[in-house]
């Protein structure tokens, strides 16, 4: 039984192979076991050999890959994160037709060991649970890995899990970005992203030129440049001002040349606005 049990760690071509000499060695034909024994260990130093083992290999990694990935994504669509999973239930969601839990055994020990899921025994109940560390981040790197496919088709219940983790995932979206003066500078795309850049030019204006609070609009709006168009610029700051953060002003700035003029803010009906005071 010994002999047996080692050669379970071989593929089953060898093992066969294996069975064939040993019974040519015990019907003492010993012709047919010298050519059985010659044929076979060509055949295993052969490049095909190699290349069939190669490839039965990573296909059965695929394959395991493959029914890991499926299980962690049941097992957090079901909401592993939060609760006990019963086995029943993760069951259902994951075993094909022809198949048993029972078959997932070996998948489920390997994800335990690993600290991916944990396993609950409450008498003849069993539950599983995804850890939000090791379980959720080992779903995210397989889903990543290049080589891993779905090698059947998708049900509704996979299409809609991976919708809803790309959603929970932090996705970073590449920023905008323009040449100013040769150059490049992130756009600015939201009205709180500009809050926040406007007072950061106020205040360095302000302390650099000892402007008093009273920072030239023009000024402003050169310092930030082509971060932002001309008219959301002026948009932005006059809401800036309904919202009680600056008060934009009126008086002459000296040498108020036509540029300056028409970089400061006209608003309509009132005389044109040329400084900006912070008020918070």
């Amino acid at each position: 039984m010994l002999f047996f049990d080692k050669l379970r760690k071989f593929s089953v071509d060898f093992c066969i192979d294996i069975l064939r000499i040993l019974s040519a060695i015990l019907k003492k034909n010993t012709i047919n076991f010298l050519i059985v024994v010659t044929s076979k260990l060509q055949y295993y130093n052969s490049s095909s050999y190699l290349t069939h083992i190669t490839m039965s290999s990573k296909t059965n990694d695929l394959q395991e890959s493959y029914a890991k990935t499926r299980l962690l994504l049941a097992l957090w669509d079901l909401g592993g994160c939060e609760e006990k999973v019963a086995r029943g239930k993760l069951g259902k969601r994951i075993v094909p037709k022809g198949q048993k839990m029972t078959d997932y055994q070996g998948i489920l020990d390997d994800l335990t060991n690993q600290g991916a899921i944990t396993v609950s025994k409450k008498g003849s109940a069993i539950t599983y649970t995804l850890t939000s560390s090791t379980g959720l981040n080992l779903l995210k790197a397989a889903l990543r890995n290049d080589e891993f496919e779905f090698n059947s088709n998708l049900g509704a219940w996979v299409g809609n899990s991976l919708l809803r983790l790309f959603r929970q995932v932090d996705v970073v979206v590449p920023a905008s970005v323009v040449s100013d003066n040769g150059v490049k500078v992130e756009v600015i795309s939201s009205y709180e992203e500009f809050k926040t850049v406007a007072l950061d030019v106020y205040d360095k204006l302000n302390e650099d030129y000892n402007l008093d609070d009273l920072v030239p609009i023009y000024r402003i709006r050169r310092e930030i440049g082509k971060r932002v168009s001309r008219e959301k610029f002026n948009t932005w700051l006059v809401e800036m001002q309904a919202d009680d953060i600056l008060q934009l002003m009126t008086g002459e700035v000296p040498d108020f040349t036509s540029d300056k003029r028409e970089d400061s803010i006209s608003i309509p009906g009132t005389q044109l606005r040329s400084y900006a005071k912070r008020l918070i």
